[in-house]
């Protein structure tokens, strides 16, 4: 089915297109590239607004490929896309005013939507470097070949911050591989690296043929408590536990407890309140439309839609939950609004 989607994508107006900007209530939504999960995520929440919304309210999405996380931001700060697909972590930063650009100022007029799915970490390392089986087995990589994920991806960003909350010197203690997720599959099956993370929704393809190959040799590290902890010393709240059942890899007998943060739907404080209402009313009402189109939006749920949302609210998605019977956090609310 994903096929007939990106063809239909094809048919929407062009981004740049005066059409979509003199309307002004169809919305760029920036994702990544289109080999990753962001971009047919993002295509299956615009083609519903486009079905199910546009017809009536004229307010709909356009999807939008890109490099990812750091340059949606980007595309939000300058007015070209008011609504992106983000890693947790970039918004945390973005919010702080703590990205790549020491020069940038907080990005104040950052809102979240909804949280989408959970990006789960898949810390593989070889099974003669296992100790405890929790990422304190890191350590025994100590100047070998380690998969961070392709330069300035949200992979490697991720990737360096959970190393280095961890008291990990990235580039210091490893010698580090630039690779996406097939190349690091091909890299451990050829031994030329001992370990490697992908964080994304679980199964992930690159985990399940590396774990198939290793044959025994490819082991998934879990997460204690400690660890998490000091994970989420800087941005609280950030990633929580994750469990992934036994057997859901090749070679996986016994279940692992991982972290995962969440991806969300992002959007810049001036988009009119009910349009914004407007788009979470009509995902949450077609969920079972959405989870036909791609997998990861399974993972979509009302009651866990706030859960490690890393910026406040937009007022229009507040109204929204509150409406739904949802407390909102007071660490959620649009500044300015108290409860």
């Amino acid at each position: 089915m994903l096929p007939l989607i990106l063809l239909a994508a094809l048919f929407w107006p062009s981004p740049h297109s005066t059409d979509v900007a003199d309307e002004g209530q169809v919305y760029l939504l920036a994702t990544a590239t289109t080999g990753g999960t962001f971009y047919p995520v993002g295509v299956a929440l615009a083609t519903l607004t486009r079905q199910i919304l546009e017809p009536e309210q004229g307010i709909a999405l356009a999807a939008i490929s890109s490099a990812g996380s750091e340059e949606n931001l980007r595309l939000m700060r300058s007015g070209e896309a008011p609504f992106a697909i983000l890693q947790g972590l970039y918004g945390a930063r973005a919010w702080a005013g703590e990205g790549r650009s020491t020069d940038e100022p907080p990005f104040a007029e950052l809102r979240s939507v909804t949280a989408l799915w959970p990006n789960v970490e898949h810390f593989l390392i070889r099974q003669r470097f296992v100790n405890d089986g929790t990422l304190s087995d890191l350590s025994a990589l100590s100047g070998r070949r380690f998969s961070i994920g392709a330069r300035f991806s949200g992979t490697e960003g991720s990737n360096r911050h959970i190393l280095q909350s961890l008291g990990l010197g990235p580039d210091r203690d490893f010698s580090l591989v630039y690779q996406g997720y097939g190349a690091s599959a091909d890299a451990f099956q050829n031994q030329l690296i001992d370990g490697m993370n992908t964080p994304a929704g679980v199964p992930v393809g690159a985990v399940t043929r590396t774990m198939a190959a290793a044959r025994g040799d490819a082991v998934l590290l879990n997460v204690s408590e400690p660890q998490l902890a000091a994970i989420n010393a800087r941005y609280p709240e950030l990633w929580s536990f994750f469990d992934i059942p036994e057997d859901t890899y090749p070679n996986q007998p016994e279940p692992v407890r991982t972290i995962a943060q969440a991806n969300l739907l992002a959007v810049t404080a001036d988009v009119p309140d009910e349009h914004v209402y407007k788009i979470l009313e009509t995902l949450y009402e077609h969920l079972g439309y959405l989870h036909a189109f791609h997998a990861a939006t399974r993972a979509m749920r009302l009651d866990s839609a706030l859960d490690g949302l890393p910026v406040p609210l937009h007022p229009g998605a507040v109204r929204f939950y509150r409406e739904r019977g949802l407390d909102v956090p007071a660490r959620l609310l649009p500044p300015g609004e108290d409860g």
